[in-house]
């Protein structure tokens, strides 16, 4: 009977097979064809933004084109999932496998149908409202308004009073002396600063000084802007030179062509002390492209380059000396004097209202210290009632009024030019830090793993992923459009943000390309269309029920650490096309078991969950699915976690970053993880919990940079071990990690090694350091050691250390330290500071 019924069972399917077969054949031609298609898309998409007329119905048109890049995307996700799947093997479990997928194939046939009739409903309307001409002729449009000077909104720059200037007088200063001293040969001098940050207005001020008029023999001003060519440079120079002097350029000066104009421009100057200011300049090729008009006759002539990309103002390198002023923003008091220039310029005697004071501060904190901010802002403010009620309003709505004023408009065209400057790899980029909330500091790793994730990260010969994306990183921070935020060790940028009129800008074009959506407690933004990411600032789960959740490609949440996730359960089946699942600033009340089936997940960070919850050893084994993550953090560990943590991490051979917290520090627990093959690439590693002893797989990270290890209750000194991680950057022996008496530092240990603590250790009674041990080391921090009576032996051994920190130490080795002999000891380094239990600097701290 059992071989009759599987008869009849393959005499139904196989009919279905062949049908399948033929259909599947179709599919594999039109996926084909779909991709060809994206590509063509997603060339016009590339410049679509920047050229785009604002009239709404081109605006619309774009955004369907958009709209269609999506909807192929979604179906090249399904067809890798379903129709790509390799088939098990041949017999009876092959055709039920051939049956099971019958249906995704037909619906992602009936998709490609779909999105196919679409795209040539978005060709037809094209042709029919002529929306390419429109943009073809916004784009000649365009480059013909920024070819005039007088529809750029910086023109306003070079007409500040100069009682208006505020903050910059020692830069001023600084720009006059590289002008009119210093160096016979050519020089290049340049500033550098984000838009509207001031540098038109500074370069003005400097360009009309009294000792820079007196000094050189001829001046120009030239205006670059994003287009330009040679040649109209050239020739405005030509005619300015000549125009100084009163007398006629030569009568065929519009028919020259480059080689020409540049030799005139070189014969006038031959003999001349010159001073030449290219204002606004945008392309790192400018100076080649220029560089041979400037004659070099060693007589002090400058060249003076405002710019927003630190690039360009490197690049005149190669062939002339380059000074560069990099502007910062403006202190909160410059800035609020700045305001009250122009707010109460024809009232109150420039003086703020003491009833206004409080609001004002609070206005001009918004600008954070950027002078076109500041002076359109307060402009504005100045035609206003001079009240709090009006004040305020106005404070309450500068967002909304920096996008509907005539007079605030200025700074988001300005700040705009920086965008549409951008290639276009890095549009999408700096477009990402619009996810994160106002003020935000960025971690560079996350983000730049965010990116990769994303794709948005292409790949370049010789280099990793991270590598590339760290060039994108800075070049944007070189284009003045994210700050830096804060270095780490190896001098690489740990962490970033971005200005918040740049984030203004940033959020107006998020809306407009329908880049992401956020979704707070106060306010929701239209969910409509095809979502392609969220940024949650909530814990209510209404949004998903409202959401075309099928779409979503990325998840951020950011809701603060005290607050609970619920809807986490409903992820894994509502997302299903996941790359970026994010977090990390939130805590879990549960986790998807169904992780590893997410299988286009490329970033995932659970944040505050913990591993002790309920669940947590199924959760644990479905990371390992996820063989390529870099990094993993597991808080509270139960004894009963450690074989499935084990065996997961052993899975991920990509593992960069591993933080482990034991759940319990009772004597019977111990961090117990038996990694018989542990990631080669691991670069971090932070263990928080009772060893029985050094676990020997660490020894075997030969990649490791960063080790921290707290509450670890060695007995034995770990040095000696620890000193085969050859790579080792920064070592923390941290809260109970060491329970010894004695730490030993022998010669040529440690060789790389620049930053170090030892802390809140009972027993550790003396520290010995070699010669030849340490000497790379930067800083070294000893914190909460109440039996050491002495400084360690042999620190004057350490040459290159710049930081040296006793906190939290008791009153009798601060006086045990205070001779004259401390001087000696200390005095290769730069900063030493010494601090008792109570916290408070004692006077022997010196810098």
């Amino acid at each position: 009977m059992a071989e009759v019924a599987v008869s009849l069972v393959i005499d139904q399917l196989v009919p279905l097979i062949r049908e399948e077969a033929k259909l599947l054949r179709g599919i594999d031609k039109e996926f084909a064809d779909i991709k060809d298609e994206l590509e063509s898309i997603q060339a016009f998409l590339k410049d679509a933004d920047k050229r785009a007329s604002t009239a709404e119905g081109v605006k619309t048109w774009v955004k369907q084109v958009r709209e269609a890049a999506f909807g192929i995307e979604d179906i090249i996700d399904d067809y890798l999932i379903h129709v790509g799947q390799q088939p098990p093997h041949p017999g009876c479990l092959f055709l039920l496998h051939k049956l099971k997928i019958i249906i995704p194939r037909r619906q992602i046939a009936s998709e490609i149908q779909d999105i196919k009739l679409y795209v040539r409903g978005i060709k037809e309307r094209s042709e029919r409202y002529g929306f390419q001409y429109s943009l073809e002729q916004r784009s000649s449009n365009s480059r013909e308004r920024q070819d005039s000077k007088w529809h750029d909104p910086r023109v306003a720059a070079l007409y500040i009073e100069e009682a208006d200037v505020v903050g910059y007088e020692p830069q001023r200063d600084g720009l006059i002396d590289w002008l009119v001293k210093g160096s016979d040969e050519r020089t290049v001098v340049s500033v550098v600063g984000m838009g509207g940050q001031g540098k038109t207005t500074l370069a003005k001020k400097v360009f009309e000084s009294k000792n820079v008029v007196r000094h050189f023999d001829c001046r120009v001003w030239i205006t670059v802007s994003q287009s330009y060519s040679v040649e109209g440079l050239s020739r405005d120079m030509l005619l300015n030179l000549y125009k100084q002097k009163g007398e006629d350029p030569p009568d065929d000066t519009f028919q020259m062509d480059r080689g020409s104009l540049t030799g005139e421009v070189r014969n006038y100057l031959q003999k001349k002390r010159y001073a030449v200011v290219f204002d606004d300049v945008w392309s790192e090729h400018f100076w080649g492209d220029i560089e041979f008009s400037l004659s070099d006759n060693k007589n002090g002539s400058r060249i003076f380059i405002t710019t927003r990309n630190l690039d360009v103002a490197m690049s005149c390198k190669k062939s002339s000396f380059v000074e560069v002023l990099e502007l910062q923003p403006l202190t909160q008091e410059q800035s609020f004097e700045l305001f009250k220039k122009k707010a109460f310029k024809f009232d109150y005697a420039g003086c703020c209202p003491k009833e206004l004071n409080d609001i004002a501060y609070e206005i001009v904190r918004k600008c954070k210290g950027l002078p076109l901010a500041i002076v359109a802002i307060g402009g504005v403010l100045s035609a206003k009632e001079k009240n709090v009620f009006e004040w305020q309003k106005f404070n309450e709505n500068l967002s909304l009024e920096l996008l509907k004023s005539t007079h605030l408009t200025g700074i988001q065209e300005i700040l705009g030019l920086s965008y549409d400057d951008l290639p276009y790899h890095l549009k999408s980029c700096l477009l990402y830090f619009g996810i994160y909330p106002q003020d935000y500091q960025v971690k560079t790793k996350r983000v730049i793993q965010q990116w990769i994730a994303e794709g948005f990260v292409k790949e370049e010969r010789g280099k990793t992923l991270e590598e590339v994306a760290e060039g994108y990183l800075t070049d944007l921070i070189h284009r003045s459009l994210v700050q830096l935020s804060s270095v780490r060790i190896d001098g690489k940028v740990k962490s970033c943000r971005v200005h918040d009129l740049i984030r203004d800008m940033v959020l107006k074009k998020i809306e407009d390309l329908n880049f992401c959506k956020h979704i707070s407690e106060d306010e929701e933004s239209s969910l409509s269309g095809r979502v392609r990411r969220l940024s949650i600032t909530t814990t209510s789960d209404d949004f998903i029920e409202r959401t075309e959740t099928s779409h979503v490609r990325s998840i951020l949440v950011f809701t603060n650490k005290e607050s609970n996730i619920y809807f986490v359960r409903k992820f894994p089946t509502k997302y299903v096309r996941l790359k970026v699942l994010d977090y990390k600033c939130s805590r879990l009340l549960n986790v998807p078991k169904e992780l590893g089936s997410m299988v286009h997940l490329k970033y995932l960070s659970l944040g505050y969950i913990t591993a002790g919850m309920d669940g947590a050893v199924e959760v644990i084994k479905e990371l390992g699915k996820l063989k390529q993550m870099r990094e993993i953090g597991l808080l509270n560990v139960r004894r009963d976690d450690y074989n499935a943590l084990s065996s997961s991490i052993t899975e991920m051979k990509h593992l960069e970053k591993l933080h482990v917290k034991l759940s319990s520090t009772a004597s019977n627990e111990f961090i117990d993880l038996n990694l018989i093959s542990p990631p080669s690439k691991l670069r971090k590693l932070t263990l928080r919990g009772r060893l029985e002893k050094l676990p020997e797989w660490i020894l075997e990270l030969g990649n490791v940079v960063v080790l921290r290890l707290k509450l670890s209750c060695l007995t034995k000194d770990p040095m000696e071990s620890l000193n085969s991680l050859q790579h080792l950057l920064i070592l923390s022996i941290g809260v109970g990690a060491y329970g010894g008496s004695t730490l030993h530092f022998q010669d040529g240990w440690f060789q790389k090694l620049k930053e170090m603590d030892v802390g809140s250790s009972n027993e550790l009674k003396e520290i010995i350091i070699d010669k030849g041990a340490l000497p790379s080391l930067k800083k070294l921090q000893l914190f909460g050691l109440p039996k050491l009576k002495n400084v360690p032996t042999g620190i004057q051994h350490l040459e290159k250390l710049q930081v040296l920190h006793f906190r939290s130490m008791q009153l009798d080795f601060l006086q045990q330290n205070s001779s004259k002999d401390w001087n000696w000891l200390m005095e290769h380094v730069p900063l030493v500071e010494i601090s008792p239990l109570d916290g408070n600097v004692i006077p022997n701290s010196r810098s």
